[in-house]
């Protein structure tokens, strides 16, 4: 079998695999936030943090209670971490320095998993699974209930009250991520993923020193870091590392899971929004940009220009040789078309346009299907510029799921679109001007100019997977790419909180012979030209300096 067709052959089973579990998953999770009833150890959890989950919350509220929570998330990963010294399991590591302790508790809170550091050289037992692996757990939950919220937006009528947040966190955490994840490591384990305690071990002799590795709970980390679409690895080489991705099975398992709840969000929508073709004119939308973008990646991987790559028979510098250029590329586009940022290979060594393609997904808003909760709110706003679009175009007041979209609402779309492109190119004009962060970079002109890039884009829309080459453990970088981070997820869950309430306390229109008929294929390719266009073109000379030079040179 070629590699061409193999690729293929892959993309068709995990496609087949997602449509089976559609229609459940999405059915649970509808089910799962329109439940009135609360679970034995929801309640224990609601009196352990005093938390009312009845109280109906309208968006400051519900604002309020997201970055409360989140403030506390950081506040006590970053002391996790700066105790490490102290603490048992920790293989002997010492504390964490402050800059990096910054950037990594902010990291993990914001669902990015932006790592400047080797795990299995820096972090001990206690803060992987203490710390970042239970941050893998709620802040997909935290990215799960604003987009629920959102949905109840649409949904309700007059009141303005969006449920409660605290209901909503607590049980996307204990319904859905932890029996999901508990299967999925199960799974991993029996193909070979490792999952112990174990301290460092001494291998062998290399070049006169020996060899060391390190165990972990590897498998139950592994499998809510792609579930919960986080990307941060116990090693250093991520998903490339036998340990965490030993089989092709699983590199095509772990892209599964990657994808499967963004999906089926979709189904969960139309459901509560109580028209199931809505979500599927929004899965339409995903999945043709998804498999745009896995065509353009094979195509430009497969390409092999020069000599080199042609004795290769692909471009499989930095690619690990179980998986492949048609598992690489699938795991590089679901990557960065969602906000994971794991890896198992580097997007450094992909070609020029391979490495384009991986940063126009994150600069696209990563919502084909985006990140668990963050890719249907982002598609929801993409929506509503949409029909926005289309209402000029035809002189209409645009609407949407029954609600008018005027001057508060529009604005407020406008406001999420335009704080991710700010934050990315800001930072990284500062980073090339100044003198001192472009000595982090490993290569210069148009390659290195894309290092800087791809770090900013990653860390500003949640993303978390590095280009490679660039030193980012410095303090220049730990610390604006963690306000990166931090400004990339909470502003924009301001702004669609504010819409979600603005849109709530609206009373429905009734549909018309002119209502745009948003669950339609004219839709669909309608919100393909905006997501394209709108988002795409903001970014289009940035990466002309970069990736579209390298690839054309």
């Amino acid at each position: 079998m070629g590699p061409v067709l193999a690729g293929v052959l892959q993309s068709l089973a995990l496609l087949g695999a997602l449509a089976l579990a559609y229609i459940p998953l999405g059915g649970y999770l509808a089910r799962v936030y329109s439940s009135t009833r609360h679970l034995r150890v929801e309640r224990w959890i609601y009196r352990a943090v005093g938390a009312d989950p009845d109280a109906r919350m309208r968006w400051p509220a519900y604002l309020r209670a997201v970055l409360a929570f989140s403030a506390a998330g950081v506040l006590l990963l970053y002391l996790l971490q700066r105790l490490q010294g102290v603490l048992p399991l920790s293989l002997g590591f010492r504390s964490i320095d402050p800059d990096q302790a910054f950037n990594t508790a902010v990291s993990f809170v914001t669902n990015t998993n932006w790592q400047s550091y080797a795990g299995e050289q820096a972090m001990g037992h206690v803060v992987q699974t203490a710390g970042l692996t239970v941050q893998n757990f709620v802040s997909a939950a935290v990215g799960m209930a604003v987009a629920v919220a959102l949905v109840r937006g649409f949904s309700r009528s007059g009141d303005g009250e969006l449920g409660n947040f605290w209901a909503d966190l607590v049980r996307g955490v204990v319904r859905v991520l932890v029996p999901l994840a508990a299967v999925a490591a199960v799974v991993l384990v029996a193909c070979g993923a490792i999952q112990n305690f174990s301290g460092i071990h001494a291998v062998g002799q290399f070049m006169g020193g020996s060899q060391q590795f390190n165990g972990g709970a590897v498998a139950s980390q592994e499998a809510i870091k792609e579930l919960g679409t986080n990307g941060g690895g116990y090693f250093n080489a991520n998903s490339a590392h036998p340990f965490e991705n030993p089989t092709p099975f699983t590199n095509l398992f772990e892209i599964f899971l990657i994808l499967v709840v963004p999906f089926a969000l979709t189904r969960a929508f139309g459901l509560m929004v109580g028209n199931v073709r809505q979500g599927y004119a929004l899965l339409a939308t995903m999945v043709t940009i998804w498999l745009g973008f896995v065509a353009l990646m094979l195509w430009t991987e497969f390409a092999h220009h020069g000599p080199a790559l042609q004795a290769a028979g692909a471009a499989m510098e930095g690619k690990e040789v179980r998986f492949g250029v048609g598992g690489s590329s699938l795991f590089a586009v679901s990557t960065t078309l969602t906000s994971t940022g794991a890896v198992d290979s580097f997007h450094s060594s992909f070609t020029g346009l391979g490495g384009g393609i991986t940063l126009l997904g994150m600069m696209l808003g990563e919502i084909a299907p985006g990140g668990v909760g963050s890719g249907l709110y982002g598609m929801l706003i993409m929506a509503v510029i949409a029909v926005f679009l289309a209402g000029l175009m035809v002189g209409r007041t645009p609407e949407y799921l029954g609600k008018k979209i005027g001057p508060r609402e529009i604005k407020l779309a406008a406001c999420y679109l335009l704080v991710t492109p700010a934050l990315v190119l800001v930072f990284t004009a500062f980073a090339l001007a100044l003198p001192t962060p472009p000595h982090s970079m490993a290569n210069g002109g148009a390659h290195g100019f894309s290092e800087i890039l791809y770090a900013y884009t990653s860390g500003a829309n949640n993303n978390g997977s590095a280009f490679a080459g660039l030193n980012a453990d410095t303090q220049w970088f730990n610390t604006t790419i963690g306000l990166a981070m931090l400004f990339g997820r909470f502003l924009p869950m301001v702004f669609v909180l504010a819409l979600a309430g603005s849109l709530g306390a609206q009373q429905p229109v009734p549909v018309t012979a002119g209502t745009l008929r948003t669950e339609k294929p004219l839709f669909a390719g309608l919100l393909v030209g905006a997501v394209l266009i709108v988002t795409g073109l903001t970014y289009f000379p940035a990466l002309a300096l970069g990736p579209l030079a390298e690839g054309l040179a």
